[in-house]
């Protein structure tokens, strides 16, 4: 396996351990609820990064990620089967994230606050989860594609 974008992933996951990002859940939040935060960071990353420049690059950061949480799945002990339908279903969440995300410049507060509703229901403020990846897309935007494969922005 190609550990190029090991740093990626790896910040990715240490996003997703915020513990800020929880505070505010209504319930103990779950191995699923922190790949969906992990998925969302995804999705503005490759909003931030993506240009006919960066598609074969983005394409492999896809393949790498998507191959390290097919892993995680069989860690935690699901079968091959269910293996199979957690990641259809993982990539289908992916995709409607992308697809809500792509206009996220463009529309008001309560569209946003809409979105991450539709994607983490067990927040009793959206209002921080919004300003968090408002905050989030401008990081990504201050840093170049580059910086973040070799490691060097720190999360």
């Amino acid at each position: 396996m190609n550990y190029k974008y090991i740093n990626i992933y790896n910040s990715l996951v240490s996003l997703t351990r915020n513990k800020d990002l929880y505070k505010n859940f209504n319930k103990q939040d779950e191995f699923s609820d922190r790949l969906v935060l992990l998925l969302i960071h995804l999705a503005f990353f490759f909003k931030v990064f993506k240009n006919d420049n960066n598609k074969a690059i983005l394409q492999d950061i896809y393949d790498y990620v998507f191959r390290q949480l097919e892993l995680s799945i069989r860690e935690i002990g699901y079968g091959d089967q269910s293996i199979n339908k957690k990641m259809k279903d993982y990539l289908n969440l992916f995709y409607a994230m992308i697809d809500r995300i792509h206009y996220w410049d463009e529309i008001s507060k309560d569209s946003k606050k809409s979105i991450m509703v539709l994607f983490v229901d067990k927040s009793s403020d959206i209002d921080f989860l919004v300003n968090y990846f408002n905050k989030y897309q401008i990081k990504l935007l201050n840093n170049t594609l580059n910086s973040y494969i070799k490691g060097v922005v720190n999360t």
